[in-house]
């Protein structure tokens, strides 16, 4: 079982030493890719016309609407938004599933219940009336940089995001009139578009797309950027359009024009389309589009990021290291060359100017090329790189080595914990004026416990390689941030998978590396807790909705993924011989096919608390690993980190048998 596991890891390999997948999942990237085209005078070939055209119906819910991502109940934003891609793309508004997706959204009040993206985008498109929208002024970027709200203190792909709109506001950005944009003005609200009250419209959300309700903090700062909005100082906005476009071109220099996701990589293709027509930036743009389209048996759709290469590829060498190194040693080796060539080897140019922290010796979620490096990536590449090592598989450094712990270094939060891009710039407060109303924990940069466990983890693996490392306060300060964050029914919550299971892996085996006694009552209670989860089959599953009612919410059948994070919590918590595990252990063998597959199942990948994302190298990587740890093929891949923890803190370490 474990031998066709791995030969299936090894055969879906990318030439470049890489696992490269499906990440695709959101169903607002594509009508936001299809909406930025059209505002630019253009359209998707023939072939990505038709793959678009078939992904979108093959996900069309029974009610007529679109979810937030492919598994999610409708929403009126992406309802709406992707019956205008439907009509841009050439279909009739007589079309059955267009009846069905109005009959949904007209009674719900169109586009004016739409969360606030969706109105963006439609105004973008002249389906809209920016008086409509909540301000978006390009004057927040002349603040003082020391004010707690000014926007270089929100988290990146916030304020990557807004950036873009705020210039696009200001500028009142709308696309060249069409018959087609008339039709869809009367096809896409539930009164004539002339009678629209808009001022009443910036503060309507459809009860479907209030997951975020808009506080009354929120509510009040709109209120004094409304009246900014109409007294402004024309030379203040010139000035403030040309910072943000600055900011912008900084953003585009840094990523080679991938930009740091889909969403703000559309909106600056827009900005230079407007800006400098047909201009150098705008073919940057159009080259590296096509990176974030992904092909699959569904159709065509777009990608939550340009890839996910790195980090699928970090996990992919601990596992295979798990199952034993000589069956996989050229594929390992051809691992080795692709981590080697996408860490980042310098700063992203005018860093400073750019309100960026330093990038040298990190490693990005995709490749370098992409020059975000993030705090856990840099984590999983490190261990990956230092598991290598006693191999002779490794190609990266030393001196580059120590690069990335000084990396991960520079990312400690003062709570102990580990974010993603960046330090925690701005205030938790700031999470009250999160104006997307779909998404939560957009604002701020905080600590995450999978950021943390993974930090931890790579700086222990660090610390055994060189005795004299000088990481041990920030382990001690991460491990005591572990345990902090441990619910009182003993799970940790995840942030960025599904989300009990996911959130208590990466804390238990943080907490086992750091040295944490198997009888520990952290360890003891998060055992129980996956043990009163496990289904009577001797599974687990967990589903996207945990995420956002924020307690464990069962899926309908057992779960390959999320079962093996759980026995892999379990076995890192001295369980390997538990009923519970011998259990899961079984459960999953059986659900093995043939070939050494485990069958689709739902996407374990989450962002922002509400939106499920597919990572395509999940069902090969981590049954492979569990089933490899529990087999005693090789050791779990903490081990060594643990037998390190245990020299150099006996007071606090020991090791489970």
């Amino acid at each position: 079982m474990i031998q066709r596991a791995r030969d299936v890891l090894a055969r879906t390999q990318e030439a470049d030493g890489s696992w490269k997948g499906d990440y695709s999942g959101p169903l607002f990237l594509s009508p936001v890719y299809v909406a930025g085209l059209y505002v630019m005078g253009r359209a998707p070939d023939t072939r990505t016309r038709e793959g678009l055209l078939a992904y979108l119906r093959h996900h069309q819910n029974a009610d007529g609407g679109w979810g937030l991502d492919v598994e999610s109940p409708s929403l009126v934003f992406t309802t709406v938004l992707n019956y205008v891609t439907l009509r841009l793309l050439g279909i009739d508004a007589d079309d059955p599933g267009l009846l069905r997706a109005r009959d949904w959204f007209l009674p719900r009040g169109g586009p004016l219940g739409s969360g606030s993206w969706g109105k963006f985008i439609l105004a973008l498109l002249g389906l809209y009336e920016y008086d409509g929208l909540a301000p978006t002024p390009p004057e927040l970027w002349l603040l003082p940089r020391a004010l707690p709200f000014h926007p270089s203190r929100l988290w990146c792909h916030c304020r990557m995001v807004y950036l873009p709109m705020g210039w696009l506001y200001g500028r009142r950005a709308r696309a060249t009139e069409t018959p087609l944009l008339a039709e869809l003005r009367r096809e896409l609200y539930p009164l004539p578009y002339a009678d629209v009250d808009w001022k009443a419209a910036r503060n309507r959300v459809a009860v479907t797309d209030s997951y975020t309700p808009r506080s009354a903090w929120l509510r009040a700062v709109n209120r004094v950027l409304g009246i900014h909005e109409r007294f402004h100082s024309r030379r203040l906005r010139a000035r403030a359009m040309e910072e943000s476009l600055e900011l912008i071109r900084g953003e585009d220099e840094a990523t080679h024009s991938i930009c740091i996701g889909p969403i703000n990589k559309v909106l600056n293709a827009v900005v230079w389309h407007i800006a400098r027509p047909d201009g150098p930036e705008v073919r940057a743009h159009l080259e590296q589009l096509p990176d974030y389209l992904q092909r699959t048996k569904e159709g065509v759709t777009f990608n939550g990021y340009n890839s996910s290469q790195l980090w699928d590829t970090a996990f992919a060498v601990q596992a295979l290291v798990a199952s034993g190194d000589a069956q996989a040693r050229d594929t390992l080796a051809r691992a080795a060359r692709f981590l080697e060539s996408e860490q980042v080897l310098g700063d992203s140019p005018r860093a400073a100017r750019n309100y960026r922290h330093p990038s040298r010796g990190g490693w990005p979620f995709s490749t370098r090329a992409h020059g975000w490096p993030i705090s856990d990536c840099t984590a999983e590449a490190l261990k990956a790189c230092l598991l290598l090592e006693p191999l002779g598989l490794n190609r990266v450094p030393r001196e580059r080595l120590a690069q990335a712990v000084e990396f991960i270094l520079s990312l400690q939060n003062r709570d102990g914990g580990w974010a993603t891009y960046e330090r925690m710039r701005g205030p938790r407060w700031l999470e009250r004026l999160n104006p997307s109303d779909v998404f939560a924990g957009i604002m701020v940069d905080a600590s995450y416990v999978e950021c943390t466990s993974a930090c931890v983890q790579a700086l222990i693996a660090w610390r055994r390689a060189h005795p004299s490392a000088p990481v041990g306060r920030a382990i001690t300060r991460g491990v005591d941030f572990l345990r902090r964050t441990q619910r009182p029914d003993g799970s940790w919550e995840g942030a960025w998978g599904v989300c009990f299971s996911y959130g208590t892996w990466f804390a238990v085996t943080g907490l086992v590396a750091g040295g944490v006694r198997a009888g520990d009552t952290a360890l003891r209670r998060a055992v129980r807790f996956l043990e009163d989860h496990q289904r009577e089959d001797g599974s687990w599953s967990e589903t996207v909705q945990s995420c956002r009612e924020r307690r464990w919410v069962d899926g309908p059948t057992g779960h390959a993924v999320t079962t093996s994070w759980a026995l892999l919590s379990l076995m890192a918590a001295g369980e390997g011989e538990s009923e519970a595990t011998r259990r899961g252990v079984s459960w999953l063998r059986a659900r093995q096919d043939g070939d050494g597959r485990w069958p689709p199942e739902s996407r374990a990948g989450v962002f922002n608390r509400t939106c499920a994302i597919h990572y395509d190298a999940y069902l090969r990587v981590f049954p492979l690993w569990a089933l490899a740890v529990a087999g005693r093929e090789e050791h779990h891949v903490l081990a060594p980190f643990q037998e390190g923890a245990a020299r150099r803190y006996p007071e606090t370490s020991s090791l489970t048998p």
